[in-house]
């Protein structure tokens, strides 16, 4: 069972797709929230999930006040879930059916203060890469970009601009958090 851990709809319980999924867990999710939280990164931020799945980070960003957010899954029963959750809470977040290596390459139409992706642990490293490089124009200065990955993957590729602030891990799960320096700043 998958539920939002805190703000409007804390406690509430969220459907999950049955295959191809893998929602993060209510513990790495408390504890990555809590220090994004803590940072500043959440309320009233502009918040990107990419690879949604469950569509669980978007939604828990949500629920803990973000100004707007907005979900990239590529399967489309995913997505639809994702909405349907959303409504069942009451959280306003648009999703997008596409996959993040097509959406990074759309002009931006906003910038976002965070970004999550927390990608299938398949994905390969050269296409995370693509993706971290293409999500350049989408993000604010002194965005903060996490990404989640099995704690044996390799740490991500980052472009220029995107500089590691730290790493956490939790179980299996390894947390990676790169922060966005404009040149000059």
């Amino acid at each position: 069972m998958t539920r939002i851990v805190a703000g409007s709809a804390g406690g509430r319980v969220i459907k999950v797709p049955t295959v191809n999924t893998r929602p993060t867990s209510e513990r790495v999710r408390e504890a990555l929230f809590s220090r994004l939280e803590h940072r500043g990164y959440v309320a009233d931020c502009n918040v990107l999930d990419l690879f949604a799945g469950s569509g669980a980070l978007g939604l828990e960003a949500a629920s803990r006040g973000a100004a707007h957010v907005e979900l990239v899954e590529s399967s489309r029963p995913a997505a639809k879930l994702i909405r349907q959750n959303a409504a069942n809470l009451g959280l306003d977040v648009q999703v997008h059916t596409a996959k993040a290596e097509s959406w990074v390459t759309l002009p931006p139409r906003r910038e976002f203060d965070l970004v999550l992706l927390d990608p299938p642990y398949a994905l390969e490293e050269a296409v995370l890469g693509q993706i971290l490089f293409g999500l350049m124009p989408h993000v604010a200065d002194d965005a903060l970009v996490v990404v989640e990955r099995a704690k044996r993957s390799p740490e991500p590729r980052w472009p220029d601009g995107l500089e590691l602030q730290d790493f956490r891990d939790w179980g299996d799960t390894r947390v990676w958090s790169a922060i966005h320096r404009s040149p000059g700043h």
